[in-house]
């Protein structure tokens, strides 16, 4: 090394990872890797700082990564622990696995973490690379494939009303189906076309006469089509989708707050009588029917007055929310 005495006692040791770096054609990766080991050393000269990695977990970290491709990778911190990589599945989707490296790499298991349904479980052993584990979380990916093809499916030709902004590891689409009716499904994603969790939503004259299709018809669902086709047929509708229906449509503001989302929920509520269907927060009704003067409650039911049409109505406070495994299906709790 050209430097000084001072610097080069500092870097005894190192000497090695300062080459690597001086080598590697990615000036920019240089300096970053060089900024990190720079660091290292001057905590190297702090007493107080005992716990900082030996030269060769730099160097066994900056091998694997040459092994497994620099084009994976999209950030590492300053103490090179943290790492994120990009993988991409066979249907084209983009996917991110986070590796948190232990001081004691490769000997100690790394903890890994990605967007999806199910717990990312991977095998390491002290000879295990950073290549084996990226392999393993491609072999995952593809597992989930159809599962993320099921979904896509359902975002791209229904008006999704929850959740607003769908993860990867989310399993459950609250399908619009009409105004105020809408139909939850929480699909399996070891087994995503096969009958999912059904949770109807909406006014009880609304809800009635699908509950009875699905029940009816259950049995011509056919595992080797998507899931949105055997809801279409099961349940013998079709479902508004972007291409005919404005989303204006199924978002009905709350009778009471006047929005349509409070904080992450939409109107969960609904005016039991056909003339009224006015859609509710669970939370506004609740105070509402908790002011008034003639309001009761019977257990976890309260009854009172809607606010619109004035009906005796009554609230279940622990029903939204509650699935019945298929083939029983649920109903939204109604007001009436």
């Amino acid at each position: 090394l050209h430097c000084g005495w001072e610097l080069k006692h500092l870097l005894r040791g190192y000497e090695a990872i300062v080459k690597q770096v001086n080598q590697h054609p990615n000036k920019g990766l240089n300096e970053e890797v060089l900024r990190v080991s720079l660091q290292e050393v001057g905590l190297k000269s702090r007493p107080e700082c005992c716990s900082i990695p030996p030269p060769q977990y730099y160097a066994q970290i900056i091998s694997e990564m040459e092994t497994l491709g620099w084009d994976k990778m999209v950030h590492i911190d300053m103490e090179f622990q943290t790492l994120k990589l990009k993988a991409e599945d066979s249907s084209g989707r983009q996917h991110m696995l986070t590796v948190r490296l232990k001081a004691k790499h490769p000997a100690e298991a790394p903890e890994c973490s990605a967007d999806l349904p199910v717990p990312l479980s991977v095998t390491w052993t002290p000879q295990s690379t950073l290549e084996q584990l990226y392999s393993q979380f491609l072999l995952v990916l593809e597992y989930l494939t159809e599962f993320w093809d099921v979904l896509d499916e359902i975002d791209e030709k229904t008006w999704i009303l929850e959740p607003e902004n769908p993860s990867r590891s989310d399993t459950m689409r609250r399908i619009a189906i009409g105004n105020n009716l809408s139909i939850k499904v929480e699909v399996d994603p070891r087994h995503p076309k096969m009958l999912p969790e059904c949770c109807l939503l909406g006014a009880e004259h609304a809800v009635t006469p699908l509950r009875n299709k699905l029940n009816a018809n259950m049995h011509l669902w056919n595992p080797d089509s998507s899931v949105l086709h055997n809801l279409r047929d099961v349940l013998e509708i079709e479902f508004p989708s972007p291409a005919t229906h404005e989303k204006s449509g199924f978002s009905v503001e709350c009778g009471i707050c006047y929005s349509y989302r409070l904080e992450s929920a939409i109107p969960d509520q609904v005016c039991n009588d056909p003339r009224c269907g006015q859609p509710f927060h669970q939370a506004c009704l609740y105070e509402w029917l908790r002011a008034l003067p003639t309001c009761r409650q019977s257990f976890s039911v309260i009854f009172g007055e809607c606010p619109y049409c004035s009906k005796v109505t009554r609230l279940h406070l622990n029903t939204y929310s509650q699935y019945i495994s298929a083939p029983d299906c649920c109903t939204q709790q109604s007001l009436s």
